[in-house]
Parts: structure tokens; C-alpha cells; sequence
């Protein structure tokens, strides 16, 4: 175990990539211990792909990919400037909408960072704000990314807990706008004590416009109700509904209604049972192909192509991740570890409580140093079994961990987001840990908050049936 572990580290702190430290430290403990033969680090790592959950893995970063080059992104911008543009501290509150909007299609931290970020921090540069509070708010709304559905990081860890990938949405959704209420009440006092006012001028032409658009696309599932309930097939009701709907905003041209609509076709399609969360990220898309080389016209082969090949890369990496993950997380299990942290925490506490709490350190420690996969892969297995046994719901603590990972994407050593975004802004990353520093303020209250009123996760997939 020590062996295990000790290589690990070691090869951390020289500086060699994750995935490669945890293949390499497998193979060594293996070939020293001798504990099983040395073929099965191949067959293990194998094993760990083979899982049909991870397919949505290249599918939602292709689209991801993909409505950041449709031009998505800056509908998405516009779009939340008519909302919330005319508050003080406007912009920062644009920051975070736009990341509530644009995290219903990419389901990564990562792809919110690079894709809005880019646009949001030239804009609050352009009108005064302070590149620090500009890198930092956008760092903080990075993080809903993988709470709002759909999620890369929900994806893997309903793979590796066995539970339902669909009711992980569902169960992120309600998390998210606490997250979201929180970080603009932080945009609020910053406003206040800085004496900010307001970025763009109210209009109710435009406030009217953007409340018009979120009208349409909540009134689309009720549209589709009402025409089942008059005796319509659900697929028929669902053609008129969305050709309706294409009609109206081809004719109005809105800004962000289809982009809206990326979440309601993919939580939607999986509640009716239409498809499966992974068949869902093959849907994401689809829709963005069709925003992209139909609706919007912004797409060529050329870009297209482009984000084919972006993709095949990330896809290699993140699997690549997964496979060393899951043989070191493996021989964590067959070496005893996980079991004597089991229950060494056991012997601490039986109280699930403090569990959580301990639960959560653990975690943020861990964010800090493991990329979000690695780290999912291998405490999965390690945290689940304590996690059953306290009488914890699998659902709530999958929110949990996912929201303290990505808290661990805003730190240093390998924090993932504070790097593109020192890069986006041409900070150095001392400057932007330190401009990150006051927003890890109502990103705790929110893992409080997530961690302690479990309801906050629950009440949503218990309500649609998705979890008991």
C-alpha cells in the first residue's frame, strides 16, 4: 500500500502528468509485490472504458465543442445583458447567467472557463471592472458548469456508483440556482461597496424581449401537455411543438431561445424516456449541429472539423485518466486501503453528519491535486461503501463530491480553471488565486447548504420518479 501510494506521490511532486503517475505506480507495485500478474494492469485498465455510461463522455464535449464555434456563446452574452445587464455591477451579473445558460450544453467547468470567459472578461475590462473581479467571478460561475445538466463528472461517477446518471441532473438542478442566487449576492456586494452602477441603461423593450424568450421556452413544455392531454401522441405533439417554435424565432430572430432549449430537449427527452442520459449527449449534439449549420448558419466543415479533432484529444485524455484510475483505484481495494480508511473514518464517527464533514475536507484536499476524473474513479470505490452503510443517499453525496472538486479546479497546484483563466485574462496564476480567493465565500455556503439540507438534491429526481 505504501508502495502504491508513496510512488504516486512521489512522481506527483516531480511533476509527471496524473494518469501517468497512477499507471506507473500501479505497474511498479504490482511488479514488486507481486500480488496479481503483471497482464492484469492491461486487462484492468481496459475493463474501465467498457462501460456503455462513458460514450456520453465524447458526445457532450463534441458539443461543447460545437456551440462554442455555432457562436452560441455570444447570443448566450447578449442575451443575459438584456436580463440582468441593467443591475449594478451589471456585468458581473451577466457573468453568471450567461455560465447558468451555457452550463445546459457543455457540462464542463473547463468549456465555460475558455468559451464564455473569453468574451465576459474583455467586456467587464471594457467597462471598468478590475481584471482581478472580472477573473473572479468568471472562476466562480465556471463551477456551475458541472451542477446544472448535464455534467461530465455526473456521468462518471453514475458510472462508477451505479446510480442513475438521469436523476444526478435532475438532482443538480436546484443546487445550481442556489449557487447561482449565491455568487449574485456576491456580485451585489461588491456593487454596493464599490459604488458600481449599472452597465447598460433599463429598458423594458429589452427587459420585456429576454423575459419573452425565457416565457417561450418554459411555455414549451407546457404547449406539449396540453396537446397530449387533448388526445395528441406525445411524438406528434413534440414535431408541432418545436416546429412552432423554430417559426417564432426565425421570424423574431431572439437571441438565446434555441440555446435555451438545449436543456429543456435533454432533461425533457430523458424524463418522457425518450433516450438514455448517454443517447442524450448524442442529442446535445445533434441540436448543436442544427443551431450551428441550419438555424444560425455560423458552422463550415472547416470549424466543424476543428472541433472534431478538439474533441478526439480531450476524449483521449479524459479516458486515458479513467483507464490508470481504475487499476489504481483497484489496487487500493485489493491492497486493503480502502478499507482501512473505511474504517479508520468509522472509528471516528458513525454519525453521517460528521462524515460529510470529514467527507468534504478529504474531497477539497483531494480537488486540489487530482484532476476531477482521476479523483471520482478513485474514491468512488474507497468513500461509497461508508457512504451506504451511514444510510446516505448515493444521489446527494455524488452532488457533494462534484461540487468540492470543482472548488479544487480554482487552486493551485492543478487547478484547472484557475490556469485557463490566467491565461484568458494574462494574469499571472499568484494574481489569479488571489482574485479567486473571495468567491470561494458563497461557493462554501453552497456546499453547506448542498451537504446539509439534502432535500436541495432529492426533492427533484424523488419528483419525477427517477429516485426513491
Amino acid at each position: 500500500m505504501f508502495l502504491l501510494l508513496g510512488g504516486f506521490l512521489v512522481l506527483m511532486l516531480l511533476g509527471v502528468p496524473v494518469a501517468i503517475a497512477m499507471a506507473a505506480s500501479s505497474l511498479l507495485y504490482i511488479l514488486v509485490s507481486g500480488v496479481t500478474p503483471d497482464v492484469t494492469l492491461a486487462q484492468r485498465m481496459i475493463a474501465g472504458v467498457e462501460s456503455f455510461p462513458l460514450l456520453a463522455v465524447p458526445f457532450f464535449i463534441l458539443a461543447g465543442n460545437l456551440m462554442n464555434i455555432a457562436g452560441v456563446t455570444g447570443r448566450i452574452y447578449k442575451f443575459a445583458v438584456a436580463l440582468v445587464g441593467w443591475m449594478r455591477g451589471g456585468l458581473g451579473h451577466v457573468n453568471i447567467i450567461g455560465s447558468v445558460i451555457f452550463s445546459g450544453m457543455s457540462g464542463t467547468a473547463i468549456a465555460d472557463a475558455a468559451g464564455l470567459g473569453t468574451i465576459e472578461i474583455k467586456a467587464m475590462k471594457d467597462h471598468g471592472y478590475s481584471t482581478e473581479f472580472s477573473v473572479g467571478v468568471t472562476a466562480a460561475s465556471a463551477t456551475l458548469g458541472p451542477i446544472i445538466p448535464p455534467s461530465l463528472p455526473f456521468v462518471i461517477y453514475g458510472m462508477m456508483a451505479n446510480v442513475s446518471i438521469g436523476a444526478l441532473f435532475l438532482g443538480g438542478v436546484i443546487p445550481g440556482i442556489v449557487m447561482t442566487l449565491l455568487m449574485m449576492a456576491t456580485v451585489t456586494y461588491f456593487a454596493h461597496k464599490n459604488k458600481w452602477g449599472s452597465d447598460t441603461p433599463f429598458s423594458w423593450p429589452q427587459l420585456g424581449s429576454a423575459g419573452l424568450e425565457i416565457a417561450i421556452v418554459l411555455a414549451f413544455p407546457m404547449a406539449i401537455w396540453l396537446m397530449v392531454m387533448a388526445g395528441m401522441s406525445v411524438n406528434m405533439a413534440v414535431v408541432i411543438g418545436l416546429g412552432t417554435l423554430l417559426i417564432i424565432d426565425w421570424y423574431f430572430d431572439f437571441s438565446a431561445v434555441m440555446a435555451l432549449m438545449a436543456p429543456v430537449i435533454l432533461i425533457g427527452g430523458m424524463t418522457l424516456g425518450w433516450f438514455t442520459p448517454t443517447e442524450a449527449a448524442v442529442a446535445a449534439v445533434i441540436w448543436s449541429l442544427f443551431l450551428g449549420l441550419v438555424r444560425y448558419r455560423t458552422m463550415t466543415l472547416k470549424t466543424v472539423a476543428k472541433a472534431t479533432f478538439d474533441t478526439i484529444e480531450t476524449t483521449a485524455s479524459v479516458l486515458f485518466i479513467v483507464t490508470a484510475a481504475s487499476i489504481f483505484a483497484w489496487l487500493l481495494t485489493v491492497s486493503q486501503a480502502a478499507q482501512m480508511l473505511s474504517d479508520w473514518m468509522l472509528s471516528i464517527t458513525h454519525n453521517k453528519w460528521v462524515f460529510l464533514a470529514l467527507a468534504n475536507v478529504l474531497i477539497l484536499f483531494v480537488g486540489c491535486f487530482i484532476d476531477t476524473t482521476a479523483a471520482i474513479t478513485i474514491l468512488v470505490p474507497i468513500l461509497l461503501p461508508i457512504v451506504l452503510k451511514l444510510g446516505i443517499d448515493p444521489i446527494h453525496f455524488g452532488l457533494i463530491m462534484t461540487l468540492n472538486l470543482m472548488i479544487g479546479l480554482l487552486h493551485p497546484p492543478l487547478g484547472m480553471v484557475l490556469f485557463v483563466l490566467a491565461r484568458v485574462a494574462k494574469l499571472s496564476v499568484e494574481r489569479t488565486t488571489v482574485a479567486i480567493l473571495p468567491w470561494l465565500v458563497p461557493l462554501m455556503l453552497a456546499l453547506i447548504a448542498i451537504t446539509y439540507i439534502p432535500e436541495l438534491t432529492l426533492w427533484l429526481p424523488k419528483y419525477m420518479g427517477l429516485s426513491k
